[in-house]
C-alpha cells in the first residue's frame, strides 16, 4: 500500500464531542482552559478515544541539501547541513536537548545529504539523492525521486505507529530549504513572492532580496508543472520535505497526531493536504514561526498554533516545546473531578 491508496479515515467527530461533553463537566467555568479544551478534543478525535491515548512520542528530522543553496539564499554555506546532522548523530543540537526535555525518541533522517555522515551514526540512510537540482533553473527532482521520498516518510510513520509512537513531531535541516518552502507556499496557496520569503537564517536586506528574485525565477521556469499538487512539489520541493509529505500520510493513515513545527514543516503540510484533503484533520500546529511566510500557511489551513516564541530555528524544535502541552491537554480530561464528584455547586453555565 502507498500514499495513493491508503485509506485515511475521518477523524471520529462523535468522540470529539463526547471529550467536549466531559470538559465541560470539569471544576472549571466552560472553555476557561481555552485551546488547552480545544486541543483535547482534537486529539480525542485522531485517537478516537474520549480520553486519548497518546502513546509514545517520536520526532522526526528529515535532512537534505538543495541545489538553489549555490545562490547565496541562505548565511551559512552548504556544508552546513552535513555538519548539522552530525551534530544531531552526537546530539549537541537544540532538538537533542529539547526532544529529551520532552522525553521524544528522536529520529534523523538522510534524505540526500550531498556528503552524508559516516555509517554507524545512529542517522538513518534513505537517500534519494546527492541533493535537489537548483530549483530556480528547472524542477529541483524527478518525477520517480519524488515517489521515492514521499514513500521513506509513509513506511517510517507506518513503522512507527507499530511501534506504539502515537504523536510524531515533525522537523528538517537542509541549508536553502527555507528557499524551497517559500516557492512551494506561494504555489500552494497563491500568495506573493514577497509576503512568504523571510528571513530565514538570517540573511540580510540584500540577500533576502536576492532570494525574492530566486523564487520569482523558480516559479516561472516550473510554471508549466504545476498541474497537479505531486507536480508542485516535486518543481519545488527538497527531499527533506518530500519525506515529510509521506511521514503525514503515512501518520493520518494509521491514526497517528502530526504536530508540525515550523515554516518548511508548514510547506510539507500544505504539499500533503492538497495530494490528500483527508490528512489536515490530523495536523497540530505546534507554533508559530517568525518566518512571515508561515503565518500564510497557518492561515490556509486554518491551524491555530500552541505557542508563538517568535522560533525560526527549525529541527523540530517548536514540537519538542509544544509536545508537554498535548500530555497536559489529556491530563485535564482524565485527572480533574467533575462538579458532581468534588460536591462543587455548577451555577454558572456561561463561557468563562
Amino acid at each position: 500500500m502507498n500514499h495513493r491508496t491508503a485509506l485515511i479515515n475521518a477523524v471520529d467527530r462523535a468522540t470529539a464531542q463526547q471529550c467536549r461533553a466531559m470538559l465541560d463537566a470539569k471544576t472549571k467555568p466552560r472553555n476557561s482552559l481555552g485551546q488547552l479544551e480545544e486541543l483535547a478534543c482534537v486529539l480525542a478525535g485522531i485517537r478516537r478515544a474520549a480520553i486519548p491515548n497518546l502513546g509514545k512520542s517520536a520526532i522526526v528530522v528529515m535532512a537534505a541539501d538543495h541545489g538553489v543553496a549555490v545562490n547565496g539564499v541562505s548565511a551559512y554555506p552548504p556544508e552546513v547541513t552535513a555538519q548539522m546532522v552530525s551534530n544531531f548523530a552526537r546530539g549537541g543540537a537544540a532538538i537533542n536537548a529539547l526532544a529529551r526535555h520532552a522525553g521524544a525518541e528522536l529520529i534523523v533522517v538522510d534524505m540526500g545529504v550531498a556528503n552524508p555522515v559516516a555509517i554507524g551514526t545512529g542517522v538513518r540512510e534513505c537517500r534519494v539523492g546527492k541533493g535537489t537540482r537548483d530549483l530556480s533553473q528547472g524542477p529541483a527532482m524527478s518525477g520517480a525521486q519524488l515517489e521515492q521520498a514521499i514513500a521513506v516518510g509513509f513506511l517510517l510513520a507506518v513503522e512507527l505507529a507499530e511501534a506504539g509512537v502515537g504523536v510524531v513531531g515533525l522537523g528538517e535541516m537542509g541549508i536553502g530549504n527555507t528557499t524551497s518552502a517559500a516557492a512551494l507556499a506561494a504555489a500552494y496557496t497563491g500568495a506573493s513572492v514577497e509576503s512568504v520569503v523571510g528571513p530565514g537564517t538570517g540573511i540580510d536586506d540584500a540577500a533576502r532580496v536576492r532570494k525574492r528574485a530566486i523564487v520569482e525565477r523558480a516559479l516561472a521556469v516550473n510554471a508549466t508543472a504545476f498541474g497537479e499538487p505531486h507536480h508542485i512539489l516535486a518543481a519545488l520541493g527538497g527531499f527533506e520535505i518530500a519525506g515529510l509529505v509521506g511521514v503525514i500520510l503515512g501518520a493520518a493513515h494509521r491514526g497517528l497526531v502530526v504536530l508540525c513545527d515550523g515554516f518548511i514543516t508548514g510547506a510539507a503540510a500544505l504539499a500533503a493536504v492538497a495530494i490528500r484533503p483527508e490528512a489536515l484533520a490530523y495536523l497540530v500546529a505546534a507554533h508559530r514561526s517568525h518566518e512571515p511566510g508561515h503565518r500564510i500557511v497557518l492561515q490556509t489551513l486554518k491551524l491555530e498554533p500552541l505557542l508563538d516564541l517568535s522560533l525560526r530555528l527549525g529541527e523540530g524544535t517548536g514540537a519538542a516545546l509544544a509536545l508537554p502541552l498535548l500530555e497536559a491537554s489529556v491530563r485535564i480530561v482524565a485527572e480533574m473531578a467533575t462538579f458532581e464528584s468534588a460536591g462543587v455547586s455548577d451555577t454558572g453555565r456561561g463561557v468563562a
